[in-house]
C-alpha cells in the first residue's frame, strides 16, 4: 500500500519525507479544502516542493478539490499550468471542470472523496479520466472489497492502462457530513467548507434548548457533531485484504510533529505487514505513540460497520503538548553543536525537546548534556544561550520546543 502524508508547509513536508511517506499531498493558495485552515504553498514554491519530493523518490499530489464557480476557472487553469510545469505527479479533483482541464493538459488525475463514489458503476465512469479514486468515507471494508474485486473482474483500468487504484482515508479528523460535504459553516458564518473555508463550528460546545419547556442541556462532555479521529492502524491488515492501494493520512492543518509521528507509525505498520511481522503487540505500541500527538480520541470510522456516534471529547486528547522555548542561533558543523537562544520557558537536562524548521523538518531528542552560555550546566533560562550536540544543522528559522505532559 502507498502511504500518502499531508504537507501544509515546508516543515511538515520535510517531516513526511523523513518519516517514510511514499507520496505527499498539498494545496496551493486557494481552491483546496484546507485553503483557510492551513498555510498552503504559493505557486512560486511549486518547483521547490517537487524538487524536494523527486530527490527522495516521493510522488507529489496537488489538491484542487473545492467547488468551482465560473470566476474560478482562470485561477484553476493557472494553478494546473504551474503544476504541470513543476512536474507535479497528479492533481486531486472534485469538480468535472478541473478534471477535464487537467486531462487536456495530460496530467494524472485522482478523484477526491468529495465526489462521494460508493459503487462500481460510478467508479467505472470516472475510471475513464482517473487512475486513482478516493472512495466515499462512509463505506465499510466489505463494500470496498466488493468494488476492488470488481475492478479486477471487469478489468477496469484508468488512462494509464493500469488497474484503477482505490484510496481511502486512514487517520485523522473526520467530518460529520457525508464525505465532508458540510454546510454548517456556510449557514452560520457564510464561510463555505466546500470552498476550503470551514470555520469548524461543529467542534464547539453547545447548549440544547427544548422549545416547549425551555429546558436547557449543556453538552459539556461530548462534541455531538464532531467525531473522534479516524484510526485504522489496529486493523490495517483487513484494509489491505480489502484491496486498498493507497492510504491517506489527514492533517494538512496539523503540526509538523503530528505529521512526523503519524507518518512514521503507519510506515512501520505497512512495512511490518509486508514482512509478515504485523502483530497485536506492535499495534499497541503504535497506538500509544499516536496518542502522544494531537487527537480527539480514536475510532475506526465506518470500515468495520460501526454507526456514527463515536463523538469526540472536549479539547486535545494528546498525552503531550509542546511549549515554545526559543529559536536557532548558530551551528558549528565540525563540532556538531547547535546553539539556541532561550526566549521563553526554562529547559533542563532530561527534558525532551522538538526542533522544528522548514529545512530541518521535525527532530526529537532528549537533552542529556547541555552547555549554558558556553559553560556546562543543568538548566537554561530565558535569555540564556543553550548549546547541545546534534547532527542536524541548526538554522535561525528553527524553533525549539519542550514536550510536557498534557494535563
Amino acid at each position: 500500500m502507498e502511504l500518502m502524508a499531508p504537507a501544509g508547509n515546508f516543515e511538515s513536508l520535510v517531516a513526511a519525507l523523513d518519516n517514510g511517506a511514499d507520496s505527499i499531498y498539498f494545496g496551493v493558495e486557494q481552491l483546496n479544502m484546507r485553503a483557510r485552515s492551513s498555510i498552503n504553498f504559493t505557486i512560486d514554491e511549486l518547483p521547490k516542493v517537487t524538487e524536494m519530493t523527486r530527490k527522495r523518490g516521493v510522488r507529489s499530489y496537488l489538491t484542487l478539490n473545492t467547488i468551482i464557480y465560473d470566476h474560478d476557472i482562470p485561477v484553476a487553469r493557472r494553478l494546473l499550468k504551474a503544476a504541470k510545469e513543476a512536474e507535479v505527479d497528479a492533481v486531486i479533483v472534485a469538480d468535472q471542470a478541473v478534471l477535464f482541464m487537467a486531462r487536456e493538459m495530460g496530467m494524472e488525475v485522482h478523484i477526491s472523496t468529495q465526489l462521494n463514489i460508493t459503487n462500481v458503476e460510478t467508479l467505472k465512469f470516472y475510471a475513464q479520466f482517473a487512475d486513482t479514486i478516493v472512495l466515499s468515507r462512509e463505506l465499510s471494508l466489505r463494500q470496498i472489497k466488493h468494488i476492488a474485486d470488481q475492478i479486477q473482474k471487469q478489468q477496469i483500468k484508468g488512462p494509464s492502462g493500469e488497474f484503477v487504484k482505490i484510496e481511502v482515508f486512514a487517520h485523522g479528523a473526520l467530518c460529520m457530513a457525508v464525505s465532508g460535504k458540510c454546510h454548517l459553516s456556510l449557514h452560520t458564518y457564510n464561510s463555505s467548507a466546500n470552498r476550503g473555508a470551514c470555520k469548524q463550528n461543529c467542534r464547539h460546545p453547545y447548549i440544547v434548548i427544548d422549545k416547549e419547556t425551555g429546558m436547557e442541556l449543556e453538552i459539556d462532555n461530548e462534541y455531538i457533531m464532531s467525531p473522534k479521529d479516524l484510526m485504522i492502524i489496529d486493523f490495517l491488515d483487513q484494509v489491505k485484504d480489502a484491496g486498498v492501494s493507497v492510504i491517506k493520512l489527514e492533517g494538512r492543518a496539523r503540526s509538523p510533529e503530528y505529521v512526523a509521528t503519524v507518518t512514521r507509525a503507519y510506515r512501520e505498520a505497512i512495512d511490518a505487514l509486508n514482512a509478515g511481522e504485523y502483530s497485536r503487540d506492535k499495534v499497541e505500541k503504535w497506538v500509544e505513540r499516536l496518542s502522544t500527538v494531537y487527537n480527539r480520541g480514536f475510532w475506526g470510522g465506518y470500515y468495520l460497520g460501526k454507526k456514527l456516534g463515536e463523538w469526540s471529547q472536549p479539547g486535545n486528547q494528546a498525552k503531550f503538548k509542546k511549549m515554545y522555548i526559543g529559536r536557532g542561533k548558530h551551528y558549528y558543523p565540525k563540532a556538531k553543536v547547535g546553539v539556541f537562544q532561550i526566549e521563553a520557558f526554562d529547559v533542563k537536562v532530561g527534558d525532551k525537546v522538538l526542533i522544528i524548521g522548514p529545512e530541518s523538518g521535525v527532530k526529537e531528542m532528549e537533552l542529556k548534556e547541555i552547555y549554558v552560555n558556553d559553560h556546562p550546566g543543568e538548566k537554561a533560562r530565558k535569555g540564556d544561550l543553550l548549546s547541545v550536540k546534534i547532527d542536524t544543522k541548526i538554522r535561525p528559522s528553527d524553533k525549539l520546543y519542550k514536550l510536557v505532559e498534557n494535563k
